[in-house]
């Protein structure tokens, strides 16, 4: 069981599989045994294989059975369309090109449909693969209803799935403990008590550090996430990540000087990201309702505000190089609640999307107020139609496929035409390396399980008895194989439940294995034409395409956010806002979402582990906020002194551009194989001078002066936060190079 457990969390292929096992065959029975059809008896047993097998729809019981009742009536359609294409070979394979393509596209436009996409080739394969005179419609189609009909029932009735993701409660818990952490770390500078080797604190960090780490463990053990592709899926992805961000932020202690003036203004900030931290808990816990989180966002970013103006008015009696080192509480509550609005907000996406209606979330229609310009299927649809769209190329690559695999049947009369594109469906993969070794496997698989089930065949004697007895056994093990063996056990299982199906259905012997295995090694040969011909490289490198195109483009906003910043603070020099190149970091990581949620919808073992591309996410996500910050600091107009501060420019200047210019190397590592970047070194000396540049601002006691000052000093410190990232992506790089 537990060796189980590792490989099925929460056994859900488990739960899948055993009601497979259940329903197949009573279904099966009851159009063959009972009503004596043939024809219909194949639609059931296939239509109830695909509706509980290769789709599993998330939310609550209403959502899964309207969901359940969209596909069997979409699966009806297809039928429809499939029969009257199957009555000549060319209709057949153009009508495969264009059906084909619209259900592997449609996936774009939600994860409901993106979900389905297999259940719905089946029901459009298997009757335009079988050509069939159109008075036996009726007859598919009762078959596909009576399927959908029990499945409806089954999914709400026999172990239906938990209606709460299991990762959820972890992730609450985590930000629940961390906004104790923050409360009781305020608590203890209040009251002037120390926060080294404080032991409540000690305790309290001990025990978030261990709702962190099994937040990681679970979410990272496996290289496939234990949520879907939902949007809310997709929001927990980023959560999981910001989670260890901001527990890394933590773990950088404050006031190592002991309280100083500007310590009220850090812990009001650090109160107001607890609470903001305590409600994201709550909603996550609760699916509240998104919106309540507005009031406690805006107190964050008030308390911030007002930090920062305090830190800037104040004055320096001292020495400066005392002052500057008397920033860090500031910066770093700066940077947690950067940190924590980012939280929040993926918070409300995940909350107000699952409150979203069944309607909209098939058309895939954000709530209202999300934060992103794709909010409507035509504009996911209108971004995805460029050529290095990973679900593009996906689709024609599907579509191209299959009907070859129509077109290869009908010229070669092959038996049972159906197995040859359900062969090449089974193994194409999004690139030509994974297609080859998933051939390969398939082959073996299928060999092996013909083997098992000539050897059954043998052994029953015909005996029809015994064959209904092992049918529901081996669903059990088709359906769990892929999943908790390997994708090779699962077409070995495959094979003798079609062995045995088929020898009920029509008794032929050995040789219904001997065909299903010529038909597939036909649709393994089309899968791998198609795989080698369209795009071979999948969506591991559109990935790496986006990385690239994500750290370069926000490495240009960086450092152009630099040049803003030591320019508008020497009003002697012009400044120009980076609008432009703000613009394309924010489409970047558009385009950086959707390229990873093609990889996560990418079948097959992946060689960048989830973690270590959920790591390289959020480091692009975290050099944003960077840039976003250091804009935020000099927008404001009028509180800049007249004063040439071209030692302070060149200082930051002089640091940033090799930080910028090291996560553009990064990126051409990650997406065009380039050298990979070595390691960034710190220059301690660099902040000396740039000390000794600001020294003067800091101590004549000109309020505009100051300010600058400390601004200055605060770009400073976000450069070096950025060259700290650059130290965690050079490990995951080093990792996958």
């Amino acid at each position: 069981m537990r060796s189980l457990r590792d490989r099925d969390p929460d056994f859900t292929t488990v739960r899948r599989a055993a009601r497979a096992a259940v329903i197949m065959p009573a279904v099966f029975a009851f159009a063959d045994l009972v009503i004596g059809n043939q024809g219909m008896s194949m639609f059931a047993s296939f239509g109830s294989f695909a509706m509980l097998l290769y789709v599993d729809f998330g939310g609550s019981r209403r959502d899964r059975v309207t969901a359940q009742f969209w596909l069997v009536l979409a699966g009806s359609v297809l039928i429809i369309v499939g029969t009257l294409a199957s009555q000549t070979v060319a209709t057949a394979v153009l009508t495969t090109l264009a059906v084909v393509f619209l259900i592997l596209f449609s996936g774009v436009v939600s994860s409901v449909l993106a979900g389905a996409s297999t259940a719905l080739l089946v029901s459009y394969v298997l009757p335009v693969t079988i050509p069939m005179p159109l008075s036996a419609l009726d007859d598919r189609l009762y078959g596909w209803w009576l399927a959908g009909a029990v499945s409806m029932v089954a999914i709400l009735l026999l172990w239906p799935a938990p209606v709460r993701d299991p990762l959820r409660p972890k992730i609450a818990r985590a930000l629940t403990l961390l906004a104790e952490r923050i409360r009781l770390e305020v608590a203890c500078v209040s009251g002037g008590l120390p926060l080294s080797e404080n032991p409540p604190l000690r305790a309290l960090a001990e025990e978030s550090d261990e709702a962190v780490r099994d937040l990681k463990d679970t979410f990272w053990s496996t290289p496939y996430r234990p949520a879907g592709l939902t949007t809310t899926g997709r929001a927990e992805v980023r959560l999981a990540g910001q989670v260890t961000w901001l527990h890394s932020l933590l773990e950088r202690e404050p006031f190592q000087g002991g309280p100083g003036p500007i310590d009220p203004a850090v812990c009001e900030v650090e109160t107001a990201a607890a609470q903001v931290l305590e409600r994201a808990a709550a909603l996550l816990d609760s699916t509240g309702d998104a919106d309540r989180l507005d009031s406690e966002a805006r107190r964050l970013h008030q308390a911030r505000q007002a930090m920062e103006h305090e830190v800037t008015a104040a004055r320096v009696p001292g020495d400066a190089a005392a002052f500057v080192a008397a920033l860090e509480p500031s910066f770093r509550a700066q940077e947690i609640s950067f940190a924590i609005s980012e939280i929040a907000a993926n918070v409300e996406i995940a909350v107000a999307a699952e409150a979203r209606s069944w309607r909209d979330r098939l058309l895939g229609h954000q709530a209202g107020g999300l934060p992103t310009r794709l909010t409507s299927a035509r504009a996911r649809v209108t971004a995805h139609a460029d050529r290095h769209s990973v679900w593009l190329r996906n689709s024609i690559r599907g579509a191209i496929a299959l009907s070859i695999s129509v077109l290869v049947a009908n010229v070669l009369g092959v038996d049972h035409s159906f197995w040859v594109v359900l062969g090449a469906m089974a193994v194409l993969r999004s690139n030509a390396v994974t297609t080859g070794q998933s051939a390969l496997k398939a082959l073996a698989g299928t060999a092996i399980g013909f083997g098992i089930g000539a050897f059954l065949l043998w052994a029953v004697q015909g005996n029809t008895t015994v064959l209904w007895i092992l049918l529901p056994i081996s669903i059990l093990i088709a359906g769990l194989a892929p999943t908790v063996i390997t994708f090779m056990a699962g077409q070995a299982g495959f094979t003798v439940l079609l062995v045995i199906l088929y020898e009920i259905i029509a008794p032929a012997g050995w040789r219904t294995g001997l065909i299903r295995l010529e038909d597939l090694a036909v649709g393994c040969l089309v899968s791998l034409l198609a795989g080698a011909l369209f795009w071979p490289r999948g969506a591991r490198a559109a990935l790496g395409r986006a990385f690239d195109e994500a750290f370069c483009d926000n490495a240009r906003y960086f450092r152009g956010a630099v040049e803003f910043g030591v320019t508008r603070c020497d009003l002697t020099r012009r400044s120009v806002y980076p609008a432009g190149d703000r613009a394309q970091a924010l489409g970047a990581m558009q385009r950086l979402d959707d390229a990873f949620r093609g990889y996560l919808a990418e079948r097959g073992t992946k060689r960048l582990h989830l973690s270590e591309a959920s790591r390289l996410v959020n480091s692009v996500t975290v050099l944003q906020y960077s840039a976003e910050a250091i804009v935020g600091l000099w927008r404001r107009q009028g509180d800049v002194s007249d004063r040439d501060r071209e030692a302070a420019r060149t200082e930051i200047s002089t640091v940033a551009d090799p930080v910028a210019a090291w996560f553009e190397q990064a990126g051409e590592c990650l997406g065009r194989e380039g050298p990979r970047p070595g390691p960034l070194p710190y220059d301690q000396a660099a902040e000396a001078r740039l000390i000794a540049a600001v020294s003067r601002d800091l101590s004549d006691g000109d309020g505009r002066a100051t300010a600058t000052g400390v601004r200055i000093v605060w770009t400073a410190h976000h450069v070096d936060a950025a060259r700290r990232l650059a130290d965690g992506v050079a490990e995951v790089i080093a990792e996958i190079r």
